[in-house]
């Protein structure tokens, strides 16, 4: 168990507040790091929390799902975010430093396909996604889309990604393309999700991926179909929470074994309703239908 970590900064303004006849304070400070895709509801989460309690701190950071994961395992922050699940590398090497990972689905996430506001594209299927993205797709025009972006008059398809790091890399991978076949080559790699958007309205000839939390007015998002001919559904929250939209996916914290203490009272708010509409007035699906008007 990974217990909340003190941090100086806290006992030096403890030291403070006693010497102005204040008495001691010092707080608990739960490291809490990961999924990009995470981090804005983890920071709202943490804001949120320092109102309910003085004696406990969230400090979040993002990096990415596997940088949380890591840390995790070696034991420097109390609670990893993470947009995909644990390998079973990732398990084994928890295990070998003593430590037995604990998962919970906090919430649950659209991944959307982005487009420029211009691109008159409105519906598209998993496979030609994969033709895309993937090794060996030959789809690499507009045209062969049957659209013309405005603003694209190269036609290409600029193919805009995460890096390897990245829960959503991972998923989108294996949800669009399987567990048999990886990228193709050339795409351009984003650090973050926010990276993602700014460079997908900037660009009329883009498509790119992420949580539907980080869309913006100036961005499309078409409808997908799981198989040609079926329902191309929206990407939203409510489609998110019934599992219709064919790119959800559950997003996950875990711990370093079962928390006690601060830990395991902000996870349990965490998974509360009070959380859970937070998550929601983020862009995110809650684990059940709440009322959060």
């Amino acid at each position: 168990m990974i217990h909340p970590i003190r941090a100086g900064v806290f006992a030096l303004a403890a030291v403070v507040a006693g010497c102005a006849g204040n008495g001691e304070a010092t707080r608990d400070v739960i490291q809490n790091k990961g999924s990009d895709t995470l981090v804005n509801v983890a920071q709202a989460w943490a804001e949120e929390y320092a109102k309910v309690t003085a004696e406990t701190a969230v400090a979040v950071s993002g990096g990415g799902s596997g940088t949380g994961i890591s840390a995790m395992i070696n034991g420097t922050v109390d609670i990893a975010n993470s947009s995909r699940r644990m390998t079973d590398s990732e398990l084994e090497q928890a295990r070998a430093n003593g430590h037995d990972p604990i998962e919970y689905i906090v919430g649950f996430d659209a991944l959307a396909v982005f487009l420029h506001e211009d691109n008159p594209l409105g519906d598209m299927s998993l496979d030609q996604l994969a033709d895309i993205y993937g090794e060996g797709g030959t789809t690499e025009r507009w045209s062969q889309l049957d659209v013309a972006p405005p603003g694209c008059p190269s036609d290409k398809i600029v193919r805009v990604s995460r890096q390897n790091n990245s829960g959503t890399y991972f998923y989108y991978r294996d949800a669009i393309l399987g567990d048999q076949r990886d990228f193709k080559l050339g795409s351009l790699d984003m650090h973050g999700s926010k990276d993602v958007v700014d460079l997908v309205e900037n660009t009329p000839c883009a498509i790119g991926y992420s949580g539907l939390a980080y869309a913006t007015e100036h961005i499309s998002m078409p409808c997908i179909r799981a198989s040609e001919g079926g329902d191309c559904v929206d990407p939203t929250v409510a489609t998110a929470i019934d599992g219709s939209y064919p790119i959800s996916r559950p997003l996950f914290m875990y711990t370093a074994g079962e928390p006690e203490g601060a830990i395991r009272e902000y996870l349990d708010w965490v998974l509360s309703d009070v959380g859970q509409c937070i998550l929601h007035q983020k862009g995110y699906a809650p684990r059940a239908v709440l009322d959060c008007s």
